[in-house]
């Protein structure tokens, strides 16, 4: 269980990007959704321990991981994939699934985790991370190195950014998958409804505070039927990447 007491997070000249964020991530899968520029990436990377709140705490499994780096949180079993995985000209794919499972043959724990994926191990394990592979690609490769390290919370940040309408919908099936297998928690922050829908518990944040949090059957409904231009606009499932893809 993760809880977030109290966080806020503020940039040079004192503007507030966070303010007073309290939240409890025990659920299986938790979505984060709301507004552009309303604080949600800023929120995943102070889970990960990218950037550091200006005050609060972070409790996982009640213990204080506030003051820990990112690679210490790593090692008491947090995973964060960026909205745009990193590339690494040289390494290989099963070169980054063998760094997940620690162990250095296991071709067959790579295979299945490809293959958990949608990718066909044989085409996938020796192509380098490179931009021979397409965004698509790339988010399930991500998706698959998580599956290797087994952790107990796996963040995704817009995990649908940067991506075609084809690779969406096979990544929307990914993570039914996921859901299913996965033991620990998955913390997914995402604009699109068909995400939302995968989720346990919903929290809405506008201009860095927590507006609503609860079920998806009591937030998802109120969330579609507003008004509010702001909201409509998050939730427009007119998928605006495949123009970007």
């Amino acid at each position: 269980m993760l809880e977030l007491k109290h966080i806020h997070f503020e940039v040079d000249g004192g503007r507030e990007i966070l303010q007073d964020i309290n939240l409890t991530i025990d659920d299986h899968v938790v979505a984060i959704t709301g507004p552009n520029g309303g604080g949600k990436s800023t929120l995943a990377k102070v889970i990960a321990g990218i950037v550091t709140p200006t005050s609060g705490q972070i409790i996982l499994d009640g213990e204080d991981i506030t003051g820990l780096s990112i690679t210490e949180r790593a090692r008491h079993g947090i995973s964060y994939a960026f909205q745009q995985p990193v590339r690494f000209k040289g390494l290989r794919v099963r070169d980054l699934l063998m760094l997940a499972t620690g162990k250095e043959h296991a071709m067959a724990d790579a295979c299945k985790y490809l293959s958990e994926v949608g990718l066909c191990a044989r085409d996938y394990l020796d192509r380098e991370l490179n931009d021979s592979l397409s965004g698509g690609e790339m988010k399930r490769i991500e998706i698959a190195m998580t599956l290797a390290r087994g952790t107990k919370l796996n963040i995704f940040d817009e995990p649908e950014a940067g991506i075609d309408l084809w690779s969406f919908q096979s990544l929307i099936h990914v993570f039914e998958e996921m859901r299913r297998k996965t033991d620990g928690s998955i913390l997914i922050i995402s604009h699109q409804e068909r995400i939302l829908n995968i989720a346990d518990k919903i929290a809405y944040i506008r201009d860095g505070r927590l507006e609503q949090y609860g079920t998806r059957q009591e937030i998802l409904p109120e969330l579609l039927s507003s008004v509010d231009d702001a909201a409509c606009r998050v939730l427009t499932d007119k998928m605006e990447v495949t123009t970007r893809a």
